[in-house]
């Protein structure tokens, strides 16, 4: 089925899941889409199975905390952040709730991370103003880059480039075969004095980058060329939340979810907006990503998890 105006204005929640008692700072989609996970302040990893629709797990990281956390192309394996004690990015097995291993580095929170989605490398960013490169195979860092603010970072859809958002007024490309030469291209945006980049994401076809931001607008660039092809706004955002925006699959429309519990959706060639979605959640929506593999998106607020589908499935 293709994504159209009318389908995605055909969206409604399915299931609402009340697992956490605390807030859900991340959720991901594992690649086949047949499973999502979150990670919460309340120190919870919920792993969710999406075709039966309901928890199939809980795990906890009392003693780090957990934040960011992403699916590996291992089945069954995550990596987070963490956000109590340290700033040590750890692997994890979901099968025996073990440690494969650790990556140390960073001296402040990490704030961004992105795995390839051909490899085993990964990319996380920090507010101590680096970006490292890691092997999920090797605790030392495989590269490191100093930075002049705090960055927003994520690799491309094959894992040959990352983009690195840097002070919130520039986007650099680097090649990940010499990204110790510099970027190959920088995008100079106009500066925004009012908010700050919270996500850099870019689309499933490598056509074009999402800059998140915590204020009232999210921007949406030419990967090739950087040109500003829209802004999007007029969704609610005055205490400056990090929320979290998301292309859909085919890469024709952008989601975000506003301070007051509807989503957003625009027309990402028109720059139209589309639809408002009420799914009745109770605060900011902080993560929103649409299922990779199935008709289905997933939002979180405040301690709620909800699972959307068309409403000619139910």
């Amino acid at each position: 089925m293709k994504l159209t105006d009318n389908v995605l204005r055909s969206f409604r929640v399915a299931k609402v899941f009340r697992e956490n008692s605390d807030k859900i700072n991340c959720f991901d989609f594992s690649p086949n889409g047949e499973t999502v996970i979150s990670s919460s302040d309340d120190d919870s990893i919920v792993l969710y199975d999406c075709q039966e629709g309901k928890p199939k797990r809980t795990l906890y990281s009392k003693k780090y905390g957990v934040d960011l956390i992403r699916y590996t192309h291992a089945a069954n394996t995550v990596v987070y952040s963490s956000n109590k004690i340290d700033d040590t990015i750890r692997y994890l097995s979901l099968h025996d709730n073990k440690y494969i291993r650790y990556f140390p580095g960073h001296t402040k929170r990490v704030v961004a991370l992105s795995m390839s989605p051909v490899d085993d490398t990964f990319i996380s960013g920090s507010l101590d103003k680096t970006i490292r490169l890691w092997d999920l195979r090797s605790p030392n860092c495989q590269g490191l880059m100093h930075l002049q603010g705090k960055p927003v970072c994520s690799f491309d859809p094959e894992g040959l480039i990352f983009a690195a958002g840097v002070n919130s007024e520039m986007v650099k490309l680097y090649d990940l075969r010499s990204f110790d030469k510099g970027p190959f291209a920088t995008f100079k945006m106009q500066y925004d004095r009012t908010c700050e980049w919270t996500g850099l994401k870019f689309s499933n076809d490598g056509k074009l980058i999402l800059i998140s931001t915590n204020g009232g607008f999210i921007r949406l660039i030419d990967a090739f060329k950087g040109a500003v092809l829209h802004t999007f706004g007029g969704y609610n955002n005055s205490k400056a939340v990090t929320l979290e925006a998301s292309f859909t699959p085919d890469s024709q429309f952008i989601m975000i979810g506003s301070e007051d519990g509807k989503i957003h959706v625009w027309n990402g060639e028109s720059g139209m907006k589309v639809a408002v979605l009420d799914g009745k959640h109770t605060g900011p929506i902080t993560c929103l990503q649409f299922n990779p593999k199935f008709m289905t998106f997933a939002s979180a607020c405040s301690n709620m998890v909800r699972k959307w589908i068309l409403s000619s499935c139910e």
